[in-house]
This record gives structure tokens, C-alpha cells and sequence, in this order.
């Protein structure tokens, strides 16, 4: 099992429900994960907590 399978994914409530637009988050006690659901053994993009703080600040101000 890869450390990725371990983790808890939840999809972002505003991906497509057609599954065209599917990104997924875990978070770990170090980073927080980003991957594409329908790729799900694909890469995955960790960002520090404070990283992710600032993307989703970011794009609520969007």
C-alpha cells in the first residue's frame, strides 16, 4: 500500500459532476495532498499548511 492509499481524499464540492473537473484533498500532518481523482495513483502536489492557507484565501478573493 503506498503512503497516498492511507490517506483520507475528499473531493472538492466544486468539481464537475460530469467528472471532468475532479481534484481531490488529503490532509497529513505535515502538508496537505492535491491530486486529480480520476488519476488517483498519478502525481500528487503537496503544499505546507501555510501554502494551502494562502491558495484557497487566494482564490476565495477570486
Amino acid at each position: 500500500m503506498s503512503s497516498s492509499d492511507a490517506r483520507t481524499w475528499f473531493k472538492s464540492s466544486y468539481s464537475g459532476s460530469d467528472g471532468d473537473d475532479c481534484v481531490e484533498v488529503a490532509k497529513a500532518p505535515a502538508a496537505i495532498h492535491v491530486r486529480d481523482s480520476k488519476d488517483p495513483r498519478g502525481p500528487e502536489l503537496a503544499l505546507s499548511p501555510t501554502a494551502w492557507q494562502d491558495f484557497v484565501s487566494h482564490t476565495a478573493r477570486s
